[in-house]
């Protein structure tokens, strides 16, 4: 007669986190909020609204999301990182959704439309492109977002080369009486939303 081993008590399987954490006294975003966030995304990304291309979220939703930060929590680029290719699918399918509703030469025409009006607010003077705030208070320094503006210019009306992550990704020091922070962000929204809309 064999005795068999005692059978090993089964090990809990540890939930595999789907970015890395912080550690120590960096902050990152709250992991929850995240993981809700997460799951919204990819439910109304699998699920299309009635139309069939129009789901609950929308690539400027992802664009603008926002965690708190929170010690342990997830680390900000990489949380980023995912971010943008979630807003490159939704954009990715409003387009494709687009171009089914109005065909190809009424899209493009509205994307024209909506790069001349980012142009004709970035060909202003240098240093009166954007409103300021008091002089008092803190807004994004105005030469560096001047040389953003110049940047974003050339790409639009010269071609030169610019990514949605390097607009994306910018981000301006602070200076009293500098520009307010409102709208140049409203502005780089929607030069990601022309870039994205050309693919």
């Amino acid at each position: 007669m064999t005795i068999s081993e005692p059978a090993e008590a089964p090990v809990a399987e540890q939930p595999v986190s789907p970015f890395p954490l912080t550690s120590g006294r960096e902050r990152g975003y709250d992991r929850d909020l995240v993981d809700e966030f997460l799951l919204r995304a990819r439910a109304s990304f699998e699920q299309p609204g009635p139309d069939g291309d129009a789901p609950a979220l929308t690539s400027a939703d992802v664009r603008e999301v926002a965690f708190p930060l929170v010690r342990q929590g997830y680390v900000v680029a990489s949380v980023d990182a995912a971010l943008a290719r979630i807003e490159d699918a939704f954009a990715e399918r409003e387009r494709a959704g687009a171009l089914r509703r109005v065909g190809a030469g009424t899209w493009v025409q509205q994307t024209r439309e909506s790069a001349q009006v980012i142009l004709d607010r970035l060909t202003r003077p240098r240093r009166r492109r954007f409103a300021r705030v008091g002089a008092l208070r803190y807004g994004y320094r105005i030469d560096e977002v001047d040389l953003v503006a110049d940047r974003i210019v050339r790409y639009l009306a010269e071609g030169d080369p610019v990514t949605v992550e390097q607009v994306r990704s910018v981000a301006f020091r602070m200076q009293r009486g500098g520009y307010r922070e409102v709208q140049v962000d409203a502005v780089l929204d929607a030069v990601v939303e022309v870039m994205l809309a050309v693919g």
